[in-house]
């Protein structure tokens, strides 16, 4: 039997009214650069200054302070490695009810510590297995065995009608006719609450959900017309990382998104990289994904209001290395090569004074020399200045014989250097 599921907006408002004292007013703001950049007015909504940093706090608390008397004394279950987990955590904390969190063994201890912080007392947090699978389906059995009530981070009308809380500020802190709003898709709950405020109340904007391409599950299947099961995705964009999306958010986005893009992990990562350094904008990668977005739809908004959601600001510093080289690797000035060394005095100096160009930098070498061999190979990472530098490299390193293959199109060696 198909879903007809569709949030009420007297039932958002409700949830607007339980959260008010909770989830913070985040402010809707002029971005100046990214106006200027596409001859646009283009608005940032910051959710990323929640204070767990993230709107999830929104859809947490209005589904557990839903619960009767009697599943609140039974306690909550989640599984998550994120943002999801710190709502649910400070939602246990500010309800005063008990909350068990599943989180994968390999969860860093960051994220644990913070989801300490939010919960204290009233959270008990579970490392299991190896994957959020393993998580999820551990608390889920807890959940059958103790009658406990899970949160589910997407799939879930009173989720889905507080995140949806998002739509309502958006509309009641402009005056402007909203031309496109540009949404993080992963589960798909934030997109189906907010596309439902503006099919009610701003039916002409836009609604544009995006995704990161390795992880593309809305679009594929809306695409395919069902809710489908993507098999392997890239996890890099783990706030919008889903192998499958909520069933209820599917009938939703399905009818009322404008569009699904996907953006590649690399795109996203110069986009962090650039609302760090440019706007003083700490954004976890799913957090980008709205502002990434934006150049494939820069005809379509030119002189236009639009609106870009910022999601969420959890991001691990650790995480800094490969978010630039996942970056330079997207904007083609990264590259890695086999490099074959003749054993003779002065290859090395050969290579670096007549093959480099004199911006280029070599960031990563590996050689290990061969017995009774001319040739020794060497891994070799070198960063360019201008992407137009790559094919004059190539050209001099065939011509003095140095070249030996290059790694960059070659998955199942590039992912040990990556």
């Amino acid at each position: 039997m198909e879903n007809t599921y569709f949030p009420n907006i007297n039932d958002i408002r409700v949830a607007a009214d339980t959260i008010k004292n909770v989830s913070a007013v985040t402010p809707l703001g002029h971005n100046l650069r990214y106006s200027k950049l596409f001859d646009a007015t283009v608005l940032l909504k910051r959710e990323d200054l929640q204070q767990v940093r993230s709107y999830k706090i929104r859809g947490a608390y209005n589904k557990i302070s839903s619960l009767s008397t009697v599943q609140a004394q039974k306690g909550v279950v989640c599984a998550s490695a994120g943002n999801h987990a710190q709502g649910v955590a400070l939602s246990c904390k500010l309800l005063q009810i008990q909350g068990t969190i599943y989180m994968p063994t390999p969860t860093p201890n960051q994220k644990v510590e913070q989801v300490k912080m939010f919960g204290e007392a009233y959270i008990e947090i579970k490392l299991v297995g190896d994957t959020f699978d393993d998580a999820y389906a551990a608390s889920i059995i807890e959940c059958e065995q103790l009658g406990k009530t899970f949160i589910h981070p997407f799939n879930d009308k009173k989720v889905i009608e507080g995140q949806a809380t998002v739509g309502l500020e958006i509309l009641q802190q402009t005056n402007a006719l909203i031309d496109y709003v540009f949404l993080p898709v992963g589960g798909g709950g934030l997109a189906s609450g907010v596309s439902s405020v503006f099919k009610v109340l701003s039916p002409q904007t836009k609604i544009i959900g995006v995704e990161p391409e390795g992880a593309p599950s809305m679009s594929v299947s809306i695409k395919n017309k069902k809710n489908t099961t993507i098999d392997h995705i890239e996890k890099f964009v783990d706030g919008a990382a889903v192998k499958r999306v909520g069933d209820l958010n599917f009938d939703i986005c399905k009818a009322n998104l404008h569009d699904m893009i996907t953006v590649p992990e690399g795109k996203v990562c110069q986009t962090i990289l650039d609302l760090y350094n440019k706007d003083a904008i700490v954004a976890e990668p799913a957090g980008a994904l709205s502002l990434a977005a934006l150049d494939y739809y820069a005809d379509a908004i030119k002189g236009k209001t639009v609106v870009c959601l910022v999601s969420g600001s959890n991001n691990d510093i650790t995480r800094t290395a490969e978010i630039k080289e996942r970056a330079l690797l997207y904007n083609n000035l990264k590259h890695y090569f086999i490099v074959t060394f003749p054993q003779r005095a002065g290859a090395l100096k050969e290579f670096v004074v007549d093959i480099l160009g004199p911006n280029d930098d070599i960031t990563h070498f590996e050689y290990t020399k061969k017995t009774n061999r001319e040739n020794g190979a060497a891994v070799v990472g070198i960063e360019l200045k201008a992407a137009e530098d790559l094919e004059p490299l190539v050209a001099r390193m065939k011509q003095r014989n140095f070249y030996g293959d290059y790694l960059n199109d070659t998955p199942d060696l590039f992912r040990f250097l990556v």
